[in-house]
């Protein structure tokens, strides 16, 4: 168990810090409002987290598990979150449960702005 926690934390760490610096070197590269660098942060984390299950499916290595914890749920979860979002829909879809990944999908989405908001609405004390 504490293997694991520090294989996701030294993970997390990497993919928070690479998160950071990819975001501070799009800005810069491109100025707009839009939030373009967290989109495309979450883009390449995406095809990151896929081609990662890929791989790790198809070699089945020994240390599948190991590799799982430290690179999906530690470097690219704290890369991007909305990789291990991806992951889950699609492994619903895949398992033919249609009905249960509209439902993650839209109860992800709106529940998170909603509590973002409410989160907001409590430490301002009035709407935005």
């Amino acid at each position: 168990m504490v293997n694991s926690l520090l294989l996701v934390a030294a993970g997390g760490a990497l993919g928070a810090a690479s998160r950071y610096g990819v975001s501070l070197a799009i800005a810069r590269m491109v100025s707009t409002a839009f939030p373009l660098p967290a989109l495309l942060v979450n883009i390449a984390g995406s095809v990151l987290m896929g081609m990662l299950v890929g791989v790790l499916a198809r070699y089945q290595p020994e240390w599948q598990h190991d590799a799982r914890l430290f690179l999906a749920v530690g470097v690219l979860g704290g890369f991007t979150t909305f990789s291990s979002f991806s992951l889950d829909t699609i492994v619903l879809l895949e398992g033919g449960e249609l009905f249960q990944a509209i439902t993650y999908v839209a109860l992800s989405v709106v529940v998170c702005l909603v509590g973002l908001y409410l989160g907001l609405l409590i430490t301002r004390g009035s709407p935005a």
